[in-house]
């Protein structure tokens, strides 16, 4: 099944597309035309980060760039998390400045 992700971008500005099953919110926001910043597309390197406001992700593989709390503050690698539901998903560079340390730099 399908599920609607809503982007917020900082200055109040939204963006909704469909992520088809299986199908990371990085693939799914490309192939909307919606460019999100990524870099190593396997979690390690936290570019891609976003907060799940509403809804939630998996990821599809062990999140490296994530610490465990950053985990449970709901932030998620976007080139490997999976929507699992209908989610609203905070982007931009100051989602990244929340993060703990990344011990990959």
């Amino acid at each position: 099944m399908s599920h609607e992700i809503t982007l917020e971008w900082p200055g109040d500005r939204e963006e909704t597309f469909t992520a088809e099953p299986g199908e990371t919110v990085l693939e799914a926001a490309a192939r909307a035309g919606i460019r999100l910043p990524y870099d190593c597309r396997t979690g390690t390197c936290a570019e891609c980060v976003g907060r799940v406001l509403e809804g939630r992700t998996e990821h599809r593989r062990m999140p490296r760039a994530l610490e465990p709390g950053d985990q449970e503050e709901n932030y998620a690698l976007l080139c490997i998390a999976t929507a699992s539901e209908d989610c609203r998903i905070r982007v931009g560079s100051r989602v990244k400045t929340g993060l703990g340390g990344s011990p990959w730099g």
